[in-house]
């Protein structure tokens, strides 16, 4: 069974940092992309970044480069998203996704249909 885990979310003041945590299990990890979204009050779900594991590329929505990163450990299943010099407009809550990528398959994993697999949310809340 596919299981992605969340966690790191919290309450922070404006400029500061946190550290997302997805924790997977039930699939190949190395196989996998993994996707951070977030969605805000009354507002769509946003892809925020990817990565894909067997290679390492990254993607980031373009209003977030620079301030976040995503990393991953495949020793640990886990992908992270360290956030920096956060603003009252970060405030969602943010999910991780899984989608198995297909051999020789381009895609920058940012758009939400892509996806098979959601965890079930970390808050984050930024106070200005």
């Amino acid at each position: 069974e596919v299981q992605l885990v969340e966690s790191g979310g919290g309450l922070v003041q404006a400029g500061g940092s946190l550290r997302l945590s997805c924790t997977t299990s039930g699939f190949t990890f190395d196989d996998y992309a993994i996707g951070w979204f977030r969605q805000a009050p009354g507002k769509e779900r946003e892809g925020v970044s990817s990565i894909e594991n067997r290679d390492g590329s990254t993607h980031y929505t373009d209003s977030l480069k620079g301030r976040f990163t995503i990393s991953s450990d495949g020793a640990k299943n886990t992908v992270y998203l360290q956030m920096n010099s956060l603003k009252p407009e970060d405030t969602a809550v943010y999910y991780c996704a899984a989608t198995e990528v297909p051999p020789f398959y381009y895609s920058e994993f940012l758009n939400d249909h892509e996806y098979a697999y959601w965890g079930q949310g970390t808050q984050v809340t930024v106070s200005s």
